[in-house]
């Protein structure tokens, strides 16, 4: 048991706080000197600003790896992919002939996205090139900034085009156009000065059997070297995409078609099976009709 001798009153208590906190005798503050305290203090501050430094000189280091204009690496991106409009979910284009509704969130998006493709605004924004010849544009040592683009006119997707269109782009005929776009590289030479274009096919035998017939825009589903290199978003600031328009004539009706389109080009790989789009984009088309 505590002696009763031994136990501190509330004030003792008190007093030794007040001393450990400023001790008059020595001068000390929470039982340290001024000089101690102002070591340690000086000894923090130089810590610290050595590691805010190393830090600061760290991402200054690794910000002059980097350009403003293209990725430090692009060993993933070496094979471009294709993608369609309209994008939907699941890459389904789904038209039901007696419901309007179901075909004209397609006709919006794909009226948004041919927008900078009228022929007005490419002849003001970007050139007319020599078909056949990529349209390189380097530095030579000086900054060629923004680059110029080629052309691509919405009236080249012939009966896609959607201009002056009662049909909706076909899909309220049940005629529908799906566009292929093929994804931008930067500095990626499409096609290694060989013509390239895109064909469809359906995947399976009852696929292409109910495929029916498909009219392509560009002719052959063409794409020309002339809309390469891309030179990026920055650098190349009124780049649009080359596209090829596939018009579906006649789908057998009430069925589900898997179609495959595959870009033909020299240097593109289109066999990838651990990357489904490479080179490649597959979709559903089902055309519902009454019968």
């Amino acid at each position: 048991m505590v002696n009763e001798k031994d136990k501190k009153t509330r004030g003792q208590v008190l007093e030794e706080w007040k001393e450990f906190v400023w001790n008059p005798r020595t001068r000390e503050f929470m039982g340290r000197t001024g000089s101690s305290w102002a070591f340690i203090l000086l000894f923090y501050l130089v810590f610290y600003a050595f590691l805010t430094a190393l830090f600061t000189l760290t991402m200054w280091v690794m910000l002059q790896t980097l350009s403003d204009h293209i990725p430090t690496y692009q060993d993933q991106l070496a094979t471009p992919g294709l993608m369609i409009r309209p994008k939907t979910e699941n890459l389904e284009v789904l038209v039901n002939l007696s419901d309007s509704q179901s075909w004209k969130k397609h006709v919006e998006i794909l009226d948004k996205f041919l927008d900078p493709y009228n022929d007005s605004i490419q002849a003001q924004k970007n050139d007319v090139c020599r078909p056949g010849h990529y349209y390189e544009q380097p530095d030579n040592g000086v900054l060629n900034y923004p680059k110029r683009a080629c052309q691509f006119n919405r009236t080249q997707l012939g009966d896609c085009s959607g201009l002056s269109d009662p049909t909706h782009y076909g899909y309220s005929t049940g005629q529908p156009c799906v566009f292929i776009k093929m994804n931008r590289v930067i500095n990626f030479y499409a096609g290694a000065n060989q013509t390239m274009n895109v064909t469809c096919v359906g995947k399976r035998n009852e696929d292409a059997q109910n495929l029916g017939d498909f009219a392509m825009f560009p002719a052959n589903g063409n794409i020309d070297l002339m809309y390469f290199p891309y030179y990026g978003k920055k650098f190349h600031v009124n780049y649009t995409q080359p596209l090829v328009a596939v018009k579906f004539m006649n789908v057998t009706p009430n069925v589900e078609v898997n179609v495959e389109c595959r870009i033909n080009a020299v240097n593109i790989a289109t066999d990838n099976e651990r990357d489904k789009f490479a080179g490649r984009v597959a979709f559903k088309l089902r055309i519902v009709k009454k019968t």
